[in-house]
């Protein structure tokens, strides 16, 4: 969605470059930024200490924390999340997370310090040439070589990173033009030939076209994804489904679009969706798919996914259209107009009733489930305990990646979009805990919790120091098999089980080649590392759980404390997210045990 823009503050006088940038944060509503100093960046930091009454800066740990961190604010609200880091490896840090958002399409302004444009060139101590490094996985970027410039370009940066299809722009900026002077012109003319920020919308004929084919559809499903979060069309999509009665299925992206605890939705689809969502799309006769890329972990062999059906795909980047799967009627628009425009002429299909209930049907005989007898705790209880009893406070969940991620996907049921925030396209591992800290500090009074697993809540843990001296209390629900799980259930089910270094702890213990349970004593005095510990090292509250009676007095203490929480929660690592469409395969190879 567009930048939110101030009046711009006009100047007459000589102002530094690093002054310049930040009164343009400022002029584009920028309140938080996460931010790591360093030689090259100095400059914009002193800038940064002369708006600290407008502009709050949280220091992250890391340069890639902050960055996912600025994802988290972006998600969660919509508007453009802003990053800044010094130069070499300062900027080289942010690269991860760059490449997330551009896979994800977040608004992201990341700015980084560069070495004095005299030495650029010269293998400069911490000179790494950036713009090259990240043209590839942004959606435009800058070096900026003219004071005069910086206003102009930051007004672009803004623009291009939210509208259109959004996405991450990087702006590479030298100290010499931190600390150069000019009167900055704010109102300047932008110098985007080419570039067109208007919104795409849907030729009325399209929207007949579509309109038409879901009147005469039988078995018809709608798709939707990501697109639909970002163009803030999920009221147009439940009015969609209102007016039609349509079985809806939701990427792992789309996740909190529509009510996931409705009858008509069908929950995840793709290679651990649902079986009721892959059979229905398997089985349609349209597919309507709305801010969607038909995404490898979504549509398995190409060829064979939906090959009864005509398809409809409206979405905003024309490039992402016939692009894998060819659409019969291809409608590049916002969604948010394009259901507008659809709502206004839909009628519903003559008769889908069978449909719907043998959608019904396929939903009641294939749940998701896990066994419910096991004595200790397993991911999925947790995750569905948690999700009983946070439900009605509106919280915002983040996750990392790896299985916990997808067990998040099937049992936390999201009601509302911009609840759920998933590292999707990249698939980041130490996503969960920055992104959760960056949405904590754009909503200081909402429950905010990562539920992570401890291979990826490891790849970030030094920001759990942010969320202590920055006040978020952000609450860690990790999920601990001592694994990289997900890497673990490939090795099962492909790799005859061969271990091949995805035991997290000691390689003297027996689960290092697949052996013991991976929960180790209930005291967790043989658990490695101890992560109770190390919270409160870092000064948060921390508790352990093993035993499945104590779990919900747990989660309580987790919910209560005053403060960033560390949950520990010991799971085993056996444990297989199903059901699963292996990679390249068919709804007609889904393993579901």
């Amino acid at each position: 969605m567009p930048a939110t823009t101030a009046e711009p503050k006009t100047k007459s006088q000589l102002t530094s470059g690093a002054d310049i940038l930040v009164q343009s944060l400022l002029n584009h509503g920028v309140d938080t930024i996460f931010a790591y100093p360093g030689g090259c960046s100095m400059p914009l930091h002193q800038a940064l200490t002369r708006v600290q009454d407008q502009l709050r800066t949280i220091l992250p740990r890391h340069e890639q924390g902050g960055a996912f961190a600025a994802q988290g604010l972006a998600r969660s609200t919509g508007k453009v999340g802003v990053a800044m880091a010094t130069s070499g490896p300062g900027a080289t840090n942010l690269v991860t997370a760059i490449a997330d958002a551009k896979l994800d399409s977040i608004p992201l302004v990341c700015v980084t310090g560069q070495v004095p444009t005299a030495v650029i060139g010269s293998d400069a101590f911490q000179e790494t040439p950036m713009v090259e490094v990240c043209r590839g996985i942004t959606k435009h970027h800058y070096l900026v070589t003219d004071v005069n410039d910086i206003a102009r370009v930051m007004k672009e940066a803004f623009l291009i990173a939210s509208t259109g299809r959004p996405g991450p722009v990087l702006v590479d900026v030298p100290k010499d033009i931190q600390l150069a002077q000019c009167v900055p012109d704010y109102d300047c003319k932008l110098n985007l030939p080419g570039y067109n920020p208007a919104k795409p919308l849907a030729a009325p004929e399209a929207i007949r076209q579509a309109a038409a084919a879901i009147k005469r559809a039988k078995r018809p499903v709608i798709y939707a994804g990501g697109g639909v979060v970002l163009s803030d069309a999920s009221k147009e999509l439940r009015e969609l489904v209102a007016k039609t009665g349509i079985p809806t299925t939701m990427t792992v992206m789309g996740l909190g679009v529509y009510p996931g605890t409705d009858e008509l939705s069908l929950d995840m689809l793709g290679m651990h969706g649902s079986v009721y969502a892959n059979y229905a799309v398997d089985e349609a006769d349209l597919l309507i798919g709305l801010g969607v890329r038909f995404d490898d972990r979504v549509t398995g062999k190409l060829e064979a996914f939906c090959k009864h059906g005509k398809i409809i795909h409206i979405d905003i980047d024309a490039a992402e259209i016939n692009k894998n799967k060819p659409a019969h009627i291809p409608v590049q628009s916002d969604v948010k107009y394009a259901l507008q425009e659809l709502n206004k002429i839909v009628e519903a299909p003559e008769d889908i009733s069978a449909w719907v209930a043998q959608c019904k049907k396929w939903k009641a005989d294939h749940p998701f489930d896990y066994d419910r007898t096991f004595p200790g705790i397993t991911q999925q209880h947790a995750i569905e305990k948690l999700w009983q009893m946070t439900a009605e406070r509106d919280p915002v969940i983040t996750v990392g990646v790896g299985q916990h991620q997808m067990w998040a996907a099937q049992f936390y049921k999201f009601q509302e979009p911009r609840t759920w925030l998933s590292s999707s396209g990249l698939g980041t591992m130490g996503f969960g805990l920055p992104a959760a800290m960056g949405v904590q500090a754009a909503f200081p009074g909402r429950l905010v919790i990562d539920i992570d697993g401890d291979g990826s809540f490891q790849m970030n843990i030094q920001e759990l120091s942010t969320l202590v001296c920055e006040k978020l209390p952000v609450k860690v629900f990790l999920l601990n098999n001592q694994h990289l799980g997900m890497v673990v259930q490939w090795e099962d089910r492909f790799m005859a089980g061969n271990r091949a270094h995805t035991y997290l702890g000691p390689i003297d213990k027996p689960e290092w080649s697949g052996e013991g349970d991976g929960i180790g004593e209930l005291d967790h005095a043989n658990r490695y590392a101890d992560f109770v510990g190390i919270a409160k090292a870092y000064g948060c509250g921390g508790a352990y759980v093993g035993k499945k009676e104590d779990l919900e007095a747990a989660i309580n203490e987790m919910l209560d404390y005053d403060g960033p929480f560390v949950l520990d929660v010991a799971v085993p690592y056996q444990e297989h997210v199903l059901p699963m469409i292996p990679s390249g395969m068919t709804v007609k190879d889904i393993i579901t045990k």
